[in-house]
């Protein structure tokens, strides 16, 4: 039987995205309530990093012993991964010892060759094109706060970059509006809009986006890998940090996102960050259930029907 892997949202149909989405909030609640759930008691789950991360590790490997299962982290130094063997090689090797496999990459191309020779299912953990797992902590997040996110509006502000690419996957497969306001030049690609149908408007005036929208999303303007951009970057993005004048524009009711780490002051003021309408720690917290929700549906076809 052929694994399942998570390399971008539309991996999963919009059904089971929904399903993973309630599972997520419902794994978060017997947590909080103490009870064990280890199905994955057995398991081992391999994590290849080729970026620094802080949440995306905590959440995946306390997540896989909350599960009941074992986990090993392999950093650039500790694999030949694309320097001394290919992709693929690693892919078949490596796959044939674990149960899952969980890669945060440089390339999206690299994940995709990885995950076509890999036995086992493979989850993107962040590549420079998508960042799905954040979005299923997003949309649980939003879930817990307001409900059903169809027929909402959600502004992006800032660069189109992997986690733009990822809330335009979502729109398409949740049926919401997203607006999005990009200095020119920094728009998300084009394939990726003409393929989100009629739920994706682009923008150059965080203004426009903002107004009406019912949640404000944004994230840092100089991504890994990006440093040597910065100063060029801060002198595009002058005029799109999300302070209390942009928020003011959104639904009264209107909450703040932001995936981390946040640079206040740039892409956000900490009035809006450290104030109320800010579900950032939330979001964060939510990388956690989310990912074991995945984790579960991956290996244990817990699809909840």
């Amino acid at each position: 039987m052929k694994s399942r892997h998570f390399l971008t949202l539309p991996d999963l149909t919009p059904a089971e995205l929904k399903r993973v989405l309630a599972r997520a909030v419902e794994m978060k609640s017997m947590l909080k309530r103490g009870e064990r759930h280890t199905p994955l008691t057995g398991r081992t789950m391999a994590m290849i990093f080729e970026k620094s991360s802080t949440r995306t590790r905590v959440s995946f490997q306390v997540g896989m012993a909350q599960l009941g299962g074992t986990s090993l982290f392999l950093s650039p130094r500790d694999t030949h991964l694309d320097r001394g063997e290919p992709a693929e090689d690693t892919a078949r090797v490596l796959s044939r010892m674990v149960d899952i496999i969980v890669i945060r990459a440089n390339s999206h191309a690299m994940v995709e060759r990885f995950a076509t020779h890999s036995q086992v299912p493979v989850i993107n953990a962040l590549t420079d094109l998508d960042h799905p797992c954040q979005l299923l902590a997003d949309i649980q997040t939003w879930i817990e706060k307001r409900g059903d996110i169809a027929d909402r509006k959600v502004a992006w502000i800032g660069d189109g970059n992997n986690v733009c690419h990822s809330w335009i996957s979502a729109a398409r497969m949740l049926g919401f509006k997203l607006d999005i306001a990009t200095p020119k030049g920094y728009e998300p690609k084009a394939e990726i809009v003409a393929a989100s149908g009629d739920c994706v408007t682009l923008h150059h005036d965080p203004k426009q986006a903002a107004r009406g929208a019912d949640i404000v999303v944004t994230d840092t303007w100089a991504s890994m890998g990006q440093e040597h951009e910065k100063a060029e970057r801060i002198k595009a993005f002058a005029g799109f940090m999300v302070d209390g004048a942009l928020m003011k524009l959104a639904n009264r009711d209107a909450v703040f996102m932001h995936c981390l780490p946040a640079y206040r002051g740039m892409e956000v003021a900490a009035e809006v960050i450290d104030g109320p309408q800010s579900v950032v720690w939330d979001e964060a917290e939510n990388r956690l259930h989310a990912q074991k929700a995945l984790l579960e549906f991956l290996l244990a076809g817990k699809e909840r029907k």
